[in-house]
């Protein structure tokens, strides 16, 4: 305890490192103020009757993208859309590598070279990515409340003009987003920026959905009760999980040291049980938006049979419906395999190996290698993998448990918990990570004794 509090004096005492906090915080604040900067041309009567309607149906679908943004979904702010398609755009990017033999040499010839052409197209794709979110969005809202327009968008001579705005708005909103991010990285805590972008919209909504279980005076307690204690399992299953690791051996060759060899080093290489972190939840959520977003076109068609096909596809892919939350942990666990083979392929252990000499015990080197720990790491990958999907539908389990037992309003409480299970996962992970930089430029401004992270 000595050393922790020792630590973090240490902390505001270093000047670089207490700057590096500093413009960590104050970008932060900066986002937080930008994030409730309406979208020119909201009809504000109009989105104050689509939160009522969401808030009392429980919207799933927007409680995931309300709570990854910080509430900036719900208000239609100029930030709603976050760093996700940046994200979207960077996932799309990296899966496209392997599959493409030209980009996959590309890397291979100049991997400084490739991630500078990498980061480029992110930033071009981001852009595309960032006009079919509004777009998607804009559409789904106005098609809420029939009768409702939320915001007038469409291209014809009277609405090109305020429709043009709002769209350009939302994605400066998102590379603004993007550029504090980037600024974190590069002058406050650094490679976080993204991270604690998000981190920072999954917090900022918690102090809301506590006053939201207290509002509920039959069942208060027992919900607060409830939510403590299945934050602090989430939390500790996650930590578990995420620390989890399978060590596989490797003998490393001796060294030769003037006339004498020294004795062959035996090591270990370990490999993670849940390498693909959040991305797989994110991907999925992603590509399950795209039905909804594709109905919210057709909702108002002339055609009845036309119409109620999409308010099918719409209310199905919304979020509230069983059907979504199977596909959703489907994908989830199918995603993170898919990802996790990706990464791994990336990393070519068995020709790192291969070029330092280095072997595993009775594993020939090269391609060999290469097979044996990508079946191993698919091994372990399938309890990560269902441990995520798990994750995923915890609000839509807990939301059925509440319901089944009487205890509060089980719809609108799956909001709720989405902080303890996909909120949460996002949070630990950023804060282990921060934690780990900062412990780093303890050590690198000569303070050894910090425990921050243990």
């Amino acid at each position: 305890m000595k050393n922790t509090w020792s630590a973090w004096r240490y902390l505001w005492k270093s000047d670089d490192i207490r700057r590096m906090l500093v413009v960590t915080m104050s970008l932060l604040v900066l986002f937080r103020l930008a994030a409730n900067v309406p979208t020119p041309g909201i009809n504000a009567d109009a989105l104050t009757l689509i939160q009522e309607r969401l808030a009392a149906s429980g919207g799933n679908f927007f409680s995931f993208l309300d709570l990854l943004s910080g509430g900036t979904v719900s208000r239609f702010s100029l930030l709603s859309m976050g760093v996700y398609p940046y994200i979207t755009a960077q996932i799309i990017i990296q899966l496209l590598i392997p599959i493409i033999p030209s980009l996959q040499k590309r890397m291979d010839e100049n991997p400084t070279e490739g991630r500078k052409w990498m980061e480029k197209w992110t930033y071009y794709l981001t852009v595309p990515m960032a006009a079919l979110s509004a777009i998607g969005q804009i559409n789904i809202f106005n098609s809420l409340v029939p009768g409702t327009t939320v915001l007038a968008f469409g291209f014809t001579a009277d609405k090109i003009l305020p429709s043009m705005t709002a769209l350009l708005s939302m994605i400066a909103g998102t590379l603004f987003a993007i550029w504090l991010g980037e600024l974190i990285s590069e002058y406050g805590i650094r490679g976080q920026g993204l991270s604690l972008i998000i981190f920072a919209g999954i917090v900022a909504k918690m102090p809301s959905n506590i006053a939201q279980i207290m509002a509920d005076e039959q069942s208060r307690w027992i919900m607060l009760t409830l939510m403590i204690v299945i934050i602090v399992l989430t939390i500790f299953a996650i930590v578990y999980v995420q620390q989890g690791r399978r060590n596989v051996p490797v003998m490393y060759p001796g060294r030769r040291v003037g006339n004498r060899m020294s004795m062959p080093v035996k090591a270990s290489l370990p490999l993670m049980v849940n390498m693909s972190g959040m991305i797989p939840l994110i991907f999925a959520s992603a590509i399950l938006q795209f039905p909804a977003i594709l109905a919210s076109y057709f909702v108002q068609n002339t055609n009845v049979s036309v119409a109620n096909a999409a308010s099918w596809v719409q209310t199905t892919f919304g979020g509230s419906s069983a059907t979504y939350w199977v596909l959703y942990f489907i994908m989830v666990v199918v995603f993170t395999f898919f990802y996790t083979d990706v990464l791994f392929a990336q990393q070519n252990y068995g020709e790192n190996l291969k070029r330092v000499g280095a072997q595993i015990p009775g594993v020939n080197r090269g391609a060999p290698t290469q097979k044996y720990l990508t079946k191993v790491q698919r091994r372990i990958t399938l309890p990560g993998a269902f441990f995520l999907g798990v994750v995923a539908i915890l609000p839509f389990i807990l939301s059925q448990l509440l319901t089944l037992v009487g205890i509060g309003s089980g719809t609108s409480s799956a909001g709720l918990f989405l902080v303890s299970s996909s909120g949460l996962l996002i949070v630990v992970g950023v804060v282990r990570d921060t934690f780990s930089t900062i412990d780093a430029e303890l050590k690198l401004h000569g303070y050894q004794d910090s425990i921050l992270v243990r």
